[in-house]
This record gives C-alpha cells, sequence and structure tokens, in this order.
C-alpha cells in the first residue's frame, strides 16, 4: 500500500465532487481521503451495520474495507458511482466476515445469492411479545430504537436490501450491484421486508426509519483517524 502524503487540508476541498476526489486520492493526498472516508462515513457504516448487526463489528468492517478501497482505488475507473464503489466494497467485506463466521458455525448464509429460499412460502411474522400496541407518543428516539431491533431481527436475506433501498434510498441497480443479486431479487426481498416491518410497526415505521443506526461524531472521527493511522504507517 502507498502511504498518503501529509499535507494538511487544502482550501475549499470540501466543495470538490467524487471525481476529483478520486484524483486526489489517486495521488495520496491526505485531506482527499479524510474527506472520502467523512463524505460516505454515514451511508457506509449503515450498511455494515446492517449486514453484521454489530455496531463494533460494523466498525471494523467499515475500516477494513477503507483500507481495501485505498488500495484499489488507483483501479477506480468510475463506471459506477464512487458511493456504489465504495458501498460494493464494504458488503463484500461484510459477506466475507459472515461467510467465515457460518463456517465456524456450520450455518449456510443466505445474503448472497440470485434467490432467498422463501419464494413461495408463508411470509414471515416478526416477533410481537414486546411491542403490542406501540404508543404513538412514544418519543423518536424511543421509537427509533424500537425500529433498529426489529430490523435487526429480519431475515439476513432482506435486512440489507431494507437498509440500502428504504434508509440509504439507493437504487435497486445500486444495490442488486452491491450485493450482487439480481434486480428482480431486490425488489422482491425489499417488499417483503417492509411487509414484515409493518406487521411489527404498523403505521409507526414510517416516522423513524431515515433515521436508524445513529452515526455520531465521535464513532466518524474514530474510524478516520484509525485508517489513517494505518495508511499512514505503511510503507
Amino acid at each position: 500500500m502507498t502511504a498518503l502524503n501529509g499535507s494538511p487540508a487544502q482550501t475549499g476541498i470540501e466543495a470538490v465532487d467524487d471525481a476529483q476526489l478520486v484524483r486526489r486520492v489517486q495521488a495520496c493526498d491526505e485531506a482527499a481521503f479524510e474527506l472520502l472516508m467523512r463524505r460516505h462515513n454515514r451511508r457506509l457504516y449503515r450498511l455494515a451495520r446492517s449486514i453484521l448487526r454489530n455496531s463494533a463489528d460494523a466498525e471494523e468492517a467499515l475500516q477494513e474495507a477503507y483500507l481495501a478501497a485505498f488500495q484499489a482505488i488507483g483501479h477506480f475507473r468510475g463506471d459506477a458511482s464512487l458511493a456504489t464503489w465504495l458501498s460494493r466494497i464494504v458488503a463484500n467485506e461484510c459477506l466475507g466476515r459472515l461467510r467465515r463466521q457460518t463456517r465456524r458455525h456450520n450455518i449456510v448464509p443466505i445474503l448472497s445469492g440470485a434467490g432467498d429460499g422463501h419464494e413461495g412460502k408463508e411470509p414471515f411474522v416478526m416477533p410481537s411479545n414486546d411491542i403490542e400496541g406501540p404508543d404513538r407518543a412514544l418519543g423518536r428516539a424511543e421509537l427509533r430504537g424500537l425500529l433498529e431491533r426489529r430490523i435487526d431481527e429480519l431475515p439476513d436475506a432482506f435486512r440489507a436490501v431494507f437498509v440500502m433501498r428504504c434508509v440509504e434510498e439507493l437504487s435497486v441497480q445500486e444495490t442488486a450491484q452491491c450485493l450482487n443479486i439480481a434486480e428482480a431479487t431486490v425488489r422482491s426481498r425489499h417488499f417483503r421486508a417492509r411487509s414484515m416491518l409493518r406487521e411489527s410497526l404498523a403505521q409507526d415505521m414510517d416516522m423513524a426509519e431515515r433515521d436508524v443506526f445513529s452515526f455520531d461524531g465521535g464513532r466518524c472521527d474514530r474510524i478516520v483517524a484509525q485508517v489513517l493511522a494505518q495508511v499512514r504507517g505503511s510503507p
């Protein structure tokens, strides 16, 4: 891996578009790489969190994905958007972790692949033991926490699709590219995931879905600092 130049942030760099940002990172501009991470951190963390269902694992996977992206950015040609390219790297890192975990536990992962193994079966019904009759007077934070727990309970095949389509508002095509599945599968899983959540949360879901998996400034700073430290120390 090529180390970054320790140049200070340049005036106006926040205004550059992704194409300019890529060129600066390819030239080992540290300020540009930091801006790249901060610009895409929230979306990519949510993607990692939705797949791994654990905040610490998501942070670790995101850091590894950024390092992989830095190593590979010289080959980035803009065939897909930078956001989609980065999302694919994050998804691959997370799915690789899941595969390693499932091999250790002898469980077959169902998140990737053309089919979800549920076609023709009855819809999955979310457990409702602790959310019966949710009070509409609940604060937004409480409802957001409830929705996060219910998203975590979605089957693996549907959880990442729901977050990418509903929370981050990626297109069907972008989601399919990131998860390496067919667009028809994205549509099917998206519909099924929303149906499951509506089963559990009824009309309250729409009020909170865009604020799930909060990404605070401390987490953003920690991810950026740890990745930069590793890049600077590389030969």
